[in-house]
């Protein structure tokens, strides 16, 4: 098996799916405006900055989860898949992953955005295997805490090595897809890194090692 791995948010979409959900919130009147986006604006810059602290951000981003039942954040999730997901979609990223497809590669997304909001975009893109951040559920309901390790930075190294000891795999040959310089530890990981629409650092980064620099817009 040769995995192909591909970070989601500004990657294989135009955007951050993340912060969309945020902003999705805030438009549907679903939380506080002014102070949710104010505070999502804001994590979302330190995120960038390499500067986020995920366990805060997350005590943040998956408290909306813990105070409506699974029916109404289901038919919301719909509507944002429509209307913040679709437009994010890229040809170019459909033709990457069917370029995989055609060599018999195995497809992974990996992203510290959680699998309530990540996992219709995996199965909308054709991705049967997901790592994402694990929102806890207790009978049904999220309780606004997270299970397990985030995949966040050295976190995605962490939850794709247990990954890979499940399923008997290694990283031979692998490919990992990523804009951003948070990616870095896995991105050191694999025999084939690849840089996409890069962050700045990133790309200094990336074209100081050779690394392969693509661009999936436009």
């Amino acid at each position: 098996m040769t995995l192909a791995i591909f970070d989601l948010d500004n990657t294989l979409l135009a955007g951050d799916s993340d912060h969309a959900w945020g902003e999705f919130l805030v438009e549907e009147g679903i939380v506080d405006a002014e102070t949710y986006r104010k505070t999502n604006d804001r994590f979302y810059q330190e995120y960038l900055n390499g500067e986020m602290d995920i366990l805060n951000y997350l005590k943040f981003a998956l408290q909306p989860l813990s105070v409506h039942n699974m029916d109404e954040l289901l038919e919301w999730r719909a509507i944002f898949m429509n209307k913040k997901v679709q437009p994010m979609l890229l040809q170019k990223a459909d033709e990457l992953l069917e370029s995989h497809r055609k060599r018999n590669h195995t497809l992974m997304i990996i992203t510290a955005t959680n699998r309530f909001v990540t996992e219709p975009i995996a199965e909308l893109l054709g991705i049967e295997h997901l790592i994402a951040t694990e929102p806890e559920m207790i009978n049904s309901r999220y309780t606004g805490e997270i299970a397990g390790i985030p995949s966040f930075q050295e976190g995605k190294v962490a939850r794709l090595n247990d990954w890979l000891a499940a399923h008997g795999e290694s990283l031979e040959g692998a490919w990992f897809y990523s804009d951003s310089h948070n990616d870095l530890p896995l991105l050191e990981k694999v025999a084939n890194p690849i840089a996409v629409d890069p962050d700045p650092k990133l790309e200094k980064y990336a074209r100081s090692q050779g690394w392969s620099v693509i661009t999936l817009r436009g």
